[in-house]
């Protein structure tokens, strides 16, 4: 799991704005998430190539994302929009959002639907 805070510039009170890089194209989706929120809780095998790594932009928001590798320790980080965030395949994911949050997943539904796995990682 690698978790990359993305650094502010142009600070000025219309806001800033972030730059990252990827070569991901086609579909993507955008998640809306209220405090509360429960998302993941599952794991890709990489059968997709958006899913070798998953690739997720924390756009705005907070939230806690708890992560296991299999045969590994549960781990937690809690997360500041904005920050991008790579979950290798068979690492199970789950974010807990702790305010009303945006998330940019860099995939398109199908594809996350076709190599999204629930059994217990072992």
């Amino acid at each position: 799991m690698q978790i990359k805070t993305l650094e502010p510039f142009n600070r000025d009170d219309r806001g800033f704005n972030c730059e990252y890089d990827h070569d991901r194209t086609g579909n993507h989706v955008l998640v809306y998430s209220k405090p509360g929120a429960v998302r993941g809780g599952h794991y890709h095998r990489g059968l997709s190539a958006t899913k070798d790594p998953e690739i997720v932009i924390i756009c705005s928001g907070r939230c806690t994302i708890k992560w296991k590798v299999a045969g590994g320790e549960l781990q937690s980080q809690t997360v500041d929009g904005p920050a991008r965030i790579e979950i290798p395949p068979m690492t199970w994911h789950q974010f807990f959002f702790e305010t009303e949050s945006v998330m940019f997943e860099m995939n398109s539904l199908a594809e996350h639907a076709d190599d999204t796995f629930y059994d217990e990682l072992t």
